[in-house]
């Protein structure tokens, strides 16, 4: 039986491209491509500097258009992506929000719109790029800890970008066993195993803990300054963006303008997985927003979460069970995501509401982000409305127990 349940799970392993130790992050991500696409590399290694002093979008437009003929594999794409993404956030917002490019030029737009297109993403960085994708160890022997790990390509904003991405990356590592636990709580379901069920469950509340007490680490290596005013505009994407209302322009791919929601953690394929587990219901525009936000996961992952909407509910079959220490189980679940969407709630109030409200007072609305984003999140959501709601939502799904009120 042992074995059947380890082959089983492997194969979801195999068909939904996880690790059992990295869960949805990227093993061991490429940092460098063939010859051939060295100019891409060249540019995505040096944005920073390349930013500060304005010269991104002029070496863009010398760009040749190359073809991506040449990435044969996985990883080589992901990194195109990745390269690519950084590269055209730098190039749309390196004059900020007040002037914000409008077409993207073919020796970008082509070449990324074609690698997105064999990955299955969008032509615009995402969450699945910029944390699951963009991180190496500084000793490859050692373990993976923020002072072991760094990014492969950055963006103005110094030590605190490099801990957002690095922070948000161990927080996705602390759900790894808990998206094994919903794989087992699924398998189980199916035979009926309150047992087995019981105990998927204590992992992925054992997980979510865990993703809570790592997300703290970003009040140490974040600055919410740093973060609202310099790192955030370069996640803005250009759907619902009063900066670019009409979408984006890719040179080469379309005629018409394209509209397309920038990287945020509601792209995360853990966070989505517990909620398709757990039966959480997000309604309305809140729904639709987390819906919508799956074409931006990596195809494999939302197999994942479409795997686990599918099933029968787990909410229901705890209902129709008397266990009680079931029912505990799965509250415990319920409640541990509640208190982790109440931290980030939290968290963002202190590196957005307040910072944004702090730059007002001092008179300095900040070169990167105005006040349109100070209501809305790069993924074109108005996002204080939408975590409320997606916490709320959670919370209605605890299960009361004891006698009925009548």
């Amino acid at each position: 039986m042992e074995t059947n349940s380890r082959e089983t799970l492997q194969a979801d392993f195999d068909a939904f491209d996880i690790s059992e130790e990295l869960g949805f992050l990227l093993e061991e991500p490429l940092t460098d491509l063939p010859d051939y696409y060295r100019e891409w590399l060249d540019l995505a290694n040096n944005l920073t500097h390349l930013i500060e002093a304005r010269k991104l979008r002029d070496l863009v437009h010398k760009m040749p258009v190359l073809s991506p003929h040449l990435l044969s594999d996985h990883r080589e794409l992901r990194l195109a992506h990745l390269a690519l993404g950084f590269i055209s956030m730098a190039y749309v917002w390196q004059e900020g929000q007040h002037a914000p490019a409008q077409i993207l030029p073919k020796a970008l737009a082509l070449p990324y719109w074609l690698v997105s297109c064999r990955l299955g993403l969008p032509p615009i960085l995402t969450y699945a790029d910029s944390v699951l994708a963009n991180w190496k160890l500084r000793d490859p022997t050692g373990n993976m800890e923020i002072g072991n790990m760094d990014v492969i390509f950055s963006l103005p904003g110094g030590e605190s970008c490099r801990g957002f991405f690095m922070v948000s990356l161990l927080v996705e590592l602390a759900a790894s066993s808990g998206i094994t636990g919903a794989l087992e709580v699924m398998h189980a379901m199916k035979i009926s195993d309150l047992i087995a069920i019981r105990k998927g469950l204590v992992k992925v509340t054992q997980s979510l803990k865990k993703m809570k007490e790592t997300f703290k680490l970003m009040h140490n290596h974040v600055d919410p300054t740093a973060f609202h005013g310099t790192l955030r505009i370069f996640f803005s994407g250009w759907r619902d963006n009063p900066k670019l209302p009409r979408g984006l322009l890719y040179e080469g791919v379309s005629n018409e303008p394209i509209s397309l929601s920038g990287a945020s953690a509601a792209q995360s394929s853990a966070i989505q997985c517990f909620d398709a587990l757990l039966c959480i219901q997000h309604e309305d525009e809140a729904g639709a927003f987390l819906t919508s936000m799956r074409d931006y996961m990596p195809p494999a992952h939302r197999q994942q979460i479409r795997a686990l909407s599918v099933c029968p509910s787990l909410r229901d079959f705890i209902l129709s069970n008397s266990s009680s220490d079931l029912c505990q189980a799965y509250n415990s679940c319920v409640s541990a995501l509640v208190d982790l969407r109440n931290y980030h709630l939290n968290t963002v109030t202190k590196y957005i509401i307040a910072a944004g409200n702090r730059a007002r007072a001092m008179g300095c609305p900040l070169r990167g982000v105005g006040t349109e984003l100070n209501a809305t999140g790069t993924g074109g959501s108005s996002f204080m409305v939408f975590l409320k709601s997606v916490r709320n939502a959670t919370q209605k799904a605890l299960i009361f127990e004891g006698p009925a009120v009548i």
